[in-house]
């Protein structure tokens, strides 16, 4: 997908790090954007900011509620008659061990990161089919490829990420050919994606609360993010991966090395490596 000009695009999470890094590339590239995001105040701070390179549209939105996202596609619609590119990038992470983790934080991490891809690709499905032209870009994570420990619950979320853009990709390839689906798959980004827990739900124990022994390798992981690629960045390769029609659009390509040896671990059976804490 070559031409942005006057098309339009929706990005969930899009009040801050990739979808704002991706709502601001392609207002430049012309196009209209929806931004939709669940935190009232980041998201007026957000359009507020953004409307000076275009015509942008925020809506309040919680992805893991189907209702709410098909409310984020009525309105894109109403306001400007169609959408040709999705941007699923909403997502919540953190560290944390298997035991300490109750079922809402579960529920709110899955609801979030994988039903929150689930219902947009559901729900906007249609609308994208009726244009000439569309794309549908699924953020997920090197760790959707890695099993890494202390991040059970983000992995198996980003892990069903890649598999839902493989096999839409795969069917959408017969079936909506003019539909390019990629699932966008960054390592270390510079994001305030530690702050997550400003929304969790009820239920959801604070991570350095409920496993306050793993506070050193929370805060180890949170500086390394904070020092990752620039969001810039990540939004120069989505909109030059859909020119180029890529399925797989990896940032940081050197993390597929570790890809690698983990397809090499399983195939000769091997244990894991122990996780450092």
């Amino acid at each position: 997908m070559r031409e942005l000009k006057d098309r339009v695009a929706v990005v969930t999470g899009g009040a801050n790090g990739i979808g704002k890094g991706l709502a601001t590339r392609f207002l430049e590239e012309g196009m209209k954007v929806v931004v939709a995001d669940n935190d009232p105040g980041d998201l007026e701070k957000a359009v507020t900011g953004l409307s000076a390179l275009g015509e942008v549209l925020g809506i309040l939105t919680d992805v893991a509620d189907a209702a709410s996202v098909q409310a984020l596609a009525d309105a894109a619609v109403d306001r400007f008659g169609a959408v040709h590119v999705l941007c699923n990038n909403a997502g919540v992470g953190g560290a944390q061990r298997f035991s300490t983790i109750p079922h809402a934080t579960w529920e709110w991490t899955l609801g979030v990161n994988l039903w929150g891809v689930i219902h947009g690709c559901r729900i906007f499905q249609p609308i994208l089919a009726a244009q000439g032209e569309a794309y549908i870009v699924n953020t997920a994570s090197m760790s959707g490829f890695l099993t890494g420990g202390y991040l059970t619950p983000y992995n198996v979320s980003k892990a069903g990420v890649v598999s839902l853009s493989e096999g839409l990709a795969f069917e959408w390839a017969t079936e909506y050919p003019h539909i390019g689906v990629a699932v966008l798959c960054p390592a270390y980004t510079a994001t305030a994606i530690r702050h997550d827990e400003r929304n969790a739900p009820p239920g959801h124990v604070p991570r350095a609360e409920a496993d306050p022994t793993l506070i050193n390798h929370q805060e180890k992981v949170n500086r390394t993010i904070e020092q990752g690629m620039p969001v810039s960045q990540i939004a120069d390769m989505v909109v030059r991966g859909m020119a180029e029609r890529k399925t797989h659009i990896f940032p940081h390509p050197e993390w597929l090395k570790l890809w690698s040896d983990r397809l090499a671990r399983v195939t000769a059976q091997a244990d894991p490596p122990a996780a450092e804490n």
